[in-house]
């Protein structure tokens, strides 16, 4: 398997034997993705299975949606929407007349039944080239070639993380992908390793990082106060005046979030002001967290916002003192790119899917380092560092940034979806 890269935060290129199909990002997919809209090439029909995103999305939902709404805007793309019964208002403006099936049922466990008995029917008659399973799932038996995205491998790499229901379901989910889809993309190259480790794969994979939406995660706010009115609408104790650290996600086993409270417990005595927000509602095994805070003695000092709506979690990111990631394991971590657009200071961990998009852009620390975590937020806090250094990181940050565009995924999305088409050919 050859990797091309070039998306990390030292952009620096390196490619490497890895094991069998071929693995793209950078150069190679823009280029195959960027040829699909010229004149000349027939319109590809692409399929796509959106029935997984939620009524509120966050990290793999929002992939799906940013990824739909790109697709849809392109011209030698024809995108075909298999949406929940409900959920047919989100999607129906995005693509033309019919082009949204609002066909699977609401539950996980009927929706899947439904992929599995009903949806190759359906794509059938869609008259769709291709099918795109962006949530780890494929029918078994397709009428069309198959590519499917697998986020990541912690179903296999930390099964205890996760209810035991689902890694059954998603390890045997990702293992047919690995050997039946055309091709499986990966937003990361640590995730296509970590497939290569686990599965056998005859697919061919696609690393296709993820973007960020540029207009929306941006230094400056959209009007003069427009922060500061979002902020007091989550919490009256934020305001652009006293300082805070902030995380952004689902509250869940593999965030690590009980390290960062332990962490910022072991310095909060030192900034009397200074506030730690948990910007995400609470997933499985949330538990751990609960438990991190009734012994840290922090009390109003820690702001527990639940889940934050899309428009609001840009103005945390920026007036944030810093965003801090600590997740021992990603796919690719999002947020943490969305920090870096909004120009804040990022702590994230070493070894992980930050790191490869980040790199210098970011304070690392190694997974779990509870010690080490508390001496960078007290760094952070107390304005001590290089200011040059943490210029350099800003202007890292904003590199990585331009490099990391929707548009670029979309493209390297296309190169996989005319690969799928030409493998089953």
């Amino acid at each position: 398997m050859t990797a091309v890269s070039g998306e990390d935060g030292s952009g620096e290129d390196e490619s490497g034997v890895v094991g069998s199909g071929v693995v793209r990002s950078g150069v190679v997919g823009e280029q195959e993705g960027a040829a699909a809209g010229h004149g000349g090439v027939e319109p590809l029909r692409v399929a796509i299975d959106v029935s997984a995103v939620p009524d509120r999305p966050v990290g793999a939902g929002h992939y799906i949606l940013q990824l739909a709404g790109q697709l849809a805007a392109r011209p030698g793309i024809d995108l075909v929407l298999f949406s929940r019964r409900a959920d047919r208002a989100r999607w129906a403006p995005m693509v033309p007349s019919g082009h949204a099936v609002a066909a699977a049922p609401g539950p996980r466990p009927l929706r899947l039944a439904w992929e599995q008995l009903r949806l190759g029917s359906l794509v059938a008659s869609s008259g769709a080239a291709v099918l795109h399973g962006p949530h780890y799932t494929m029918p078994r038996r397709s009428p069309v070639p198959s590519v499917v995205t697998v986020h990541d491998l912690s179903f296999f790499d930390a099964p205890e993380w996760h209810e035991r229901t689902k890694v059954v379901l998603f390890s045997r989910a990702i293992r047919r992908a690995a050997r039946d889809a055309a091709v499986v993309v990966c937003p990361s190259r640590v995730t296509a390793e970590a497939l290569e480790r686990w599965c056998t794969v005859t697919a061919e994979v696609v690393v296709a990082p993820h973007g960020v939406d540029a207009d929306r995660f941006r230094p400056e706010e959209p009007d003069p106060g427009a922060d500061a009115g979002l902020l007091t609408g989550i919490d009256a104790r934020l305001t652009r005046d006293r300082p805070f650290l902030v995380f952004v996600g689902t509250i869940e086993p593999r965030k690590d979030v009980p390290t960062l409270v332990r962490a910022f417990a072991a310095v909060a005595s030192r900034h009397p002001d200074a506030l730690l927000v948990l910007a995400g509602g609470k997933g499985w095994g949330a538990d751990e967290v609960e438990s991190a805070l009734a012994t840290s003695a922090l009390g109003q000092r820690v702001v527990q916002t639940g889940y934050v709506a899309d428009e609001a979690i840009p103005a945390l990111l920026r007036s944030a003192t810093a965003a801090v990631y600590p997740s021992r394991y990603e796919g690719f971590g999002l947020p943490a790119l969305e920090a870096l657009a909004c120009g804040t200071t990022l702590v994230t961990t070493r070894g992980t899917a930050m790191e490869e998009v980040a790199g210098a852009a970011a304070l690392l620390i190694p997974p779990g380092d509870a010690d080490a975590l508390a001496d960078v937020l007290d760094d952070v806090l107390g304005g001590r560092g290089d200011d040059r250094a943490a210029s350099e990181r800003r202007a890292l940050g904003f590199a990585v940034v331009g490099r990391h565009t929707w548009r670029a995924s979309a493209d390297l999305h296309i190169g996989a979806y005319r690969t799928a088409v030409h493998r089953g050919s």
